[in-house]
């Protein structure tokens, strides 16, 4: 990596200081960085010719204003020298996906596709949903779009081929079939209704089935059903019959929906409007459709639907398994560079192409008409959430629609676990990535005290945000009580100098606590109602709501944990088979608390020593 200072004095920025870097560069492919005064990364791009590229920075003038306001802002630059174009495109997306900069195309949304597993490690091959490392012994089916592909996709198998999905202990402790069973789910080989080698052939046929071989699996049935007939076995007839419909049905319902001029290929349809786009995937494999999926990428409007589509693929497949076929809704300019970065990842040929015609044109313009609705979903959602912000910015006299709200609430049990809240919300609704809870520590609060736990976690976190220049700070802050929680707060934030940083308000729930009868409380304003079924009344009653259900989701998770620890996981040299040993000896923790040292030092593995260390720790 470079980053070498400019020998300037005193110290430039913007095309000065890239012009100083130009001198320096060589004329190889790499990725570069801007980085501006915070150290925040602004930009990453990669180049064939590192020197070319970064000077045409220099030329400030013929540059759009955002990309002008990017360039004087930038303080810094870092450089990375790779050994070709393809990987400086790999590096590039790696960067840009980690360091999520400014004025990058950014792939959000982005999360790991689930897998159908059909376990290995046992004689009645089990059949669940996957996500995560690929650990388990068996065989993976996937990726698939989403849980709910999978879920439909798993639903069909069990309907088709009766195959177990419980977990090991169950299928041990089974002395009667299930009720998956009796709804024809499950042909029960816990309870040997089937034989192991009779459910293995179920077990093959799924697999055929997952593989695309349908058609010969059919003609397989088709044979089995006749010999069985033949052989008057009309019972074990009769289930094939039920198979060979269930794939009938399967099969009918995905006519027209499956491609026949590839067998595995993702299909990435683009839909833009006013600024916003959509990215819908298909995902095929096998010959088969295993779901989409809507995605939103980050970008601005001089962007172009190609450069859109070029580097969302590029971070899409950074930490995904990449198809034969990548089949675009638009020519992509990096389309060469692109398909060899992905070739070189995947260790096999791929194909990425921009059909005008044929089945893949047919299969684009499907996946472009699902994007351009759930882009108007989204968009109708947003006009929505906006409006209703706006209603909150009239409804508080605050001077502009707030960009971002915080929730506080606190959870506990006669103080016992008390833990204090937030969540955030803004025009996209709920930011969930940027919820947070504090535990309380004042050693000093009375059990229950309210006031004071509001106290800690007000002064915690925008103590916080104080010294943290690149924070994000809240235009309205929003506190689960009454006059007593504003009072608290509004002397909290004053100690700290921040009142005026923005709008506080206080909701207090209504007599007997009933929804739609809540009292706002604002400081220099008289307290207020508003009439029920208002939509700005349910907003805010929502955004109460999800606090509770974060505070008090994240106190019983805290209260669950400490009932499952035992006390003597806090005795220093205590280890998991000493704790093994006593709780053996004595039955329970507090057996063991009720000891002597004399019956402490009985225990195999318990020295006089340790057993006077475990004695005082109980007995202060």
């Amino acid at each position: 990596m470079v980053t070498a200072d400019p020998p300037r004095s005193p110290r430039p920025h913007g095309p000065e200081l890239i012009a100083d870097y130009v001198l320096q560069l060589p004329p190889k492919p790499g990725v570069y960085r801007m980085v501006d005064r915070q150290d925040s990364v602004l930009y990453v791009g990669k180049a064939k010719s590192l020197k070319k590229r970064v000077r045409n920075y220099t030329s400030y003038a013929r540059h759009p204003i955002r990309i002008q306001r990017m360039i004087k802002a930038t303080q810094k630059m870092e450089f990375i020298v790779t050994e070709s174009e393809t990987e400086a495109l790999l590096l590039e997306a790696s960067l840009i996906k980690k360091l999520k900069p400014r004025y990058n195309i950014l792939l959000r949304d982005d999360k790991s596709f689930p897998y159908i597993l059909v376990r290995r490690d046992h004689p009645a091959p089990q059949i669940m949903k996957h996500r995560g490392a690929k650990k388990i012994k068996g065989d993976y089916y996937g990726p698939f779009a989403s849980a709910g592909a999978v879920n439909r996709t798993l639903d069909t198998l069990q309907r088709t081929f009766k195959l177990r999905n419980c977990s090991d202990s169950i299928y041990r402790s089974r002395t009667r079939p299930c009720m998956l069973h009796q709804i024809k789910r499950c042909s029960a080989p816990c309870t040997g209704v089937i034989s192991v080698e009779d459910y293995s052939v179920l077990i093959d046929d799924a697999e055929d089935f997952l593989c695309g071989r349908s058609d010969q699996l059919r003609i397989r049935l088709q044979g089995q059903m006749a010999l069985a007939s033949k052989q008057l076995q009309f019972e074990k007839a009769a289930g094939i019959r039920d198979r060979l419909r269930a794939l009938a049905q399967v099969s009918g319902s995905s006519a027209g929906v499956n491609p026949t001029t590839f067998r595995d290929g993702d299909v990435f349809g683009l839909f833009t409007r006013g600024g916003h786009s959509c990215v819908q995937v298909f995902f095929y494999r096998n010959g088969q459709n295993w779901g989409n999926n809507s995605y939103f990428p980050r970008h601005t409007k001089e962007d172009t639907p190609g450069e859109i589509l070029d580097a969302f693929i590029a971070q899409f497949y950074l930490d995904k398994p990449i198809p034969k076929h990548v089949i675009t809704s638009h020519p992509l300019p990096n389309n060469n560079l692109l398909a060899a970065a992905l070739s070189e990842r995947s260790e096999t040929a791929v194909k990425l192409v921009s059909p005008q015609r044929g089945e893949k044109k047919s299969l684009v313009e499907r996946a472009v008409k699902n994007a351009e609705v759930a882009l108007a979903r989204k968009l109708s959602d947003r006009d929505s959430q906006t409006k209703r912000l706006e209603e909150v910015a009239e409804l508080f006299a605050m001077d502009a629609t707030p960009e971002r709200i915080e929730v506080y609430d606190n959870s506990h049990i006669q103080g016992a676990n008390a833990i204090g809240a937030f969540i955030v919300a803004g025009p996209e609704g709920f930011d969930k990535k940027a919820y947070r809870t504090f535990n309380i520590r004042d050693a000093a609060l009375q059990p229950g005290d309210d006031y004071g736990m509001m106290r800690e976690v007000l002064s915690r976190r925008f103590s916080r945000l104080m010294k943290d220049e690149q924070a994000i700070w809240p235009d309205l802050v929003l506190i689960d009580g009454g006059k007593g929680q504003l009072s608290v707060v509004t002397e909290t934030l004053g100690e700290l100098g921040m009142l005026d940083r923005f709008t506080l308000v206080a909701i207090a729930k209504g007599p007997d606590r009933n929804a739609g009868r809540e009292v706002f409380h604002m400081n220099g304003r008289d307290e207020f109602t508003l009439p029920p079924g208002m939509a700005v009344l349910y907003y805010l009653q929502c955004l109460r709501d999800e606090a509770h259900r974060f505070a008090i989701g994240t106190h019983r998770a805290r209260r669950e944990k400490q009932i499952t620890r035992s006390p003597l996981d806090r005795i220093e040299g205590i280890g998991s088979a000493r704790k093994r040993a006593l709780l053996a000896y004595f039955g329970s923790a507090k057996a063991v608390k009720q000891a002597t040292r004399e019956e402490l030092a009985k225990v195999e593995g318990i020295s006089d020593r340790l057993a006077m260390i475990i004695h005082d720790y109980f007995h202060e």
